[in-house]
């Protein structure tokens, strides 16, 4: 399909950006603060902890201006678990609901509308210890955590997000940091129940917002690559369509329908790993609906079948041991695409393809709340971050996006990581993503002074214009 005439993006968009509390607040430990899985987990040798990070805690009003100056609509931040509730329940830390209550404050002040993650991988450590998310008992503490945010911010913030990346948090939870398989005999089952859980948790605090807050909007915030098949052999399509129901498709069914995907059903089945689900469960996931459809994006997957256990065929292509589940769908290095400078591959098309699919499915509003380039940024003598690679990443990705919004597709905002410098959750300060820089090094934290890079100046005017001006 070639389009002639593209539709201008609509009225009130939301440009912006996000971050994270546990990689860009700092003051990790201080304030009444309790330890989250972030503080107490093992950090990769050679990259820096979250003690400090680019101190926003310290530095937010300078930040929130700088934010302001680029015109932005919105600023998408996390409220820390444990700044709220230290040990992720009982006693409040009135020093952290001062805190968020001030950056909302702020955000409001200059014409931005705070855009509130509930959750972003941040664990109260003393809930972790009790089994986390495999509890029971974890549905209603996420829930009351929820409604103190609901009572103390609900008639300031109009959008929320319930759960950042819980797919992420299922497929790829060692990674990140949340979770161990220790003394685990069926992985798959622990994170499945740990999964329904959540989904319990998001479908109850859904429902909450809407009674407690009701000019409020609310939805879930996954991590959606849309997955390739490596070739047009049937067995690598459904391979693919395996990929996505477990990958996206599981998340998004249950928080809009209430609904198991049926491929993900049959997959739990067969690895012993279907969640103990209490009556009335299923209703719950009914109750509480989406107002809008939140998502990070930062390059599609491909894989290809797994035909190891099959002894007439194997593949000989180049593939990554990455993320294969045997027998249902093995990753695939799709050199079709561009690689970053961290070697995450550049799908500007497949960003747009996923709009599709993901509206066609659900016919709800769409909000982009993560999309990104980490690369190593590097501040001249004069002061200058010079960022076209930035630039040129992220001008495409808004090509697409008008692209998507021409074909139909209802898109609310854009808010890519990170509105500032920011500690990776893999690699550090060096992987830097923002359109501020921040002055520290791994383990110098040298003066943290804020820097506009190029990439600051340059979506400045493309807000100015609604996204009609995307040159140099």
């Amino acid at each position: 399909m070639v389009l002639t005439k593209l539709r201008g993006l609509p009225e009130g968009f939301l440009w912006g950006a996000s971050t994270s509390a546990y990689q860009v607040e700092g003051e990790s430990l201080t304030h009444g603060k309790g330890p989250s899985v972030q503080d107490t987990k093992k950090v990769p040798e050679g990259t820096s902890g979250f003690t400090v990070c680019a101190d926003f805690y310290n530095h937010y009003k300078e930040d929130i201006a700088l934010m302001a100056e680029m015109g932005f609509k919105t600023f998408r931040f996390s409220i820390a678990w444990t700044r709220i509730l230290p040990q992720g329940t009982g006693e409040i830390n009135q020093e952290g609901i001062d805190f968020y209550s001030s950056l909302i404050d702020e955000c409001i002040s200059h014409g931005i509308e705070p855009l509130v993650t509930m959750f972003h991988f941040d664990l109260p450590d003393a809930l972790e210890k009790k089994g986390g998310w495999s509890r029971r008992e974890s549905v209603d503490e996420f829930v009351n955590f929820a409604k103190i945010l609901f009572e103390n911010y609900g008639s300031r913030v109009k959008y929320w997000l319930t759960i950042n990346e819980q797919n992420m948090l299922t497929l790829s939870g060692e990674a990140i940091g949340t979770t161990s398989f220790e003394g685990v005999t069926n992985k798959y089952k622990k994170l499945y129940q740990e999964n329904h859980h959540m989904l319990l948790a998001q479908a109850k605090t859904m429902a909450l917002c809407h009674e407690m807050c009701p000019g409020a909007k609310i939805g879930p915030a996954p991590n959606i690559s849309l997955v390739y098949p490596a070739s047009c052999k049937p067995q690598d399509v459904l391979a693919a369509q395996n990929f996505n129901a477990i990958r996206n498709w599981l998340y998004l069914d249950m928080a809009v329908w209430g609904v198991y995907n049926n491929l993900v059903w049959k997959f739990l089945e067969e690895h012993d790993a279907i969640p103990d689900i209490v009556d009335g469960d299923m209703d719950i996931m009914k109750s509480g609906k989406p107002d809008f459809i939140a998502f990070n994006y930062y390059s599609t997957a491909t894989v290809e079948a797994d035909l190891s256990a099959n002894d007439e065929e194997s593949s000989s292509r180049d593939q990554q041991t990455a993320g294969d589940e045997p027998g249902v769908y093995k990753a695939y290095k799709n050199t079709n695409l561009p690689t970053t400078q961290f070697g995450w591959e550049i799908d500007v098309e497949g960003f747009r393809a996923t709009f599709r699919e993901i509206y066609s499915r659900y016919r709800l509003p769409m909000l982009v709340t993560e999309n990104g380039l980490g690369a190593y940024d590097t501040l001249t003598e004069d002061g200058k971050v010079h960022d076209q690679y930035r630039i040129d990443f992220l001008r495409k990705h808004i090509e697409q996006i008008k692209l998507a919004v021409s074909e139909g597709c209802e898109v609310m905002g854009y808010c890519p990581w990170s509105a500032i410098d920011l500690i990776s959750t893999h690699e550090g300060i060096v992987k830097r993503y923002g359109f501020i820089y921040v002055n520290r090094d791994e383990f110098d934290l040298k003066d943290l002074k804020r820097y506009k890079k190029d990439s600051f100046y340059w979506y400045k005017k493309v807000i100015e214009t609604n996204g009609e001006d995307l040159s140099d």
